[in-house]
């Protein structure tokens, strides 16, 4: 006999449920973004264009050689971007559903390799893309009116727990098996 409550969740049970639910979250999150990116080109492009061409920093003679004025590349890089989130949010929803399904048959092994991939690709936008690229070598910190690195952070962030939360081991031994 145990003496849990009725309602409480079986201990094998707990990690592979908040592994899905933070993958889930951060799945969301990526799709809504892609999706927003898409419909409503032209807010971020005008974003990425102000970073890209260091307009707004303190215009710094020996770091402006690093601008990139060129629309073209600019919206290059946008668009990669949108390319970059659409993919992470695909494997996300794919990882989601791989724990749902997991869960059920025992195994978390292939949930748990390809929410690696989907956080990874998370952690490689808001980490190097956005934090390190766009806040360090474009100057983004210097911005007041196109400054990402706090949302960027935020994103980091997120990405970076759900990433540690999704390699915690499952208590049971028939949980952490691979196919």
């Amino acid at each position: 006999m145990t003496d849990r409550h009725p309602t409480e969740l079986a201990p094998r049970t707990t990690v592979p449920l908040a592994a899905a639910v933070l993958t889930g979250t951060v799945a969301l999150y990526i799709s809504l973004v892609a999706f927003g990116n898409i419909t409503d080109f032209g807010t971020n492009r005008d974003f990425v264009r102000h970073v890209l061409a260091m307009d707004t920093t303190f215009k710094d003679p020996d770091l402006m050689w690093r601008a990139v004025s060129s629309q073209a590349l600019q919206d290059a890089a946008y668009v990669a971007i949108i390319a970059w989130e659409a993919v992470a949010a695909a494997v996300l929803l794919a990882a989601t559903a791989l724990w749902v399904v997991g869960a059920r048959r025992g195994s978390i092994a292939r949930a748990r390799r390809l929410s690696t991939v989907g956080l990874l690709m998370m952690v490689l936008l808001f980490g190097v893309g956005f934090l390190a690229i766009g806040g360090e070598w474009f100057s983004m910190w210097q911005s007041k009116q196109w400054n990402g690195l706090e949302a960027a952070t935020r994103n980091l962030t997120v990405a970076g727990i759900a990433l540690v939360v999704v390699h915690l081991p499952a208590a049971a031994g028939k949980q952490e098996s691979g196919e």
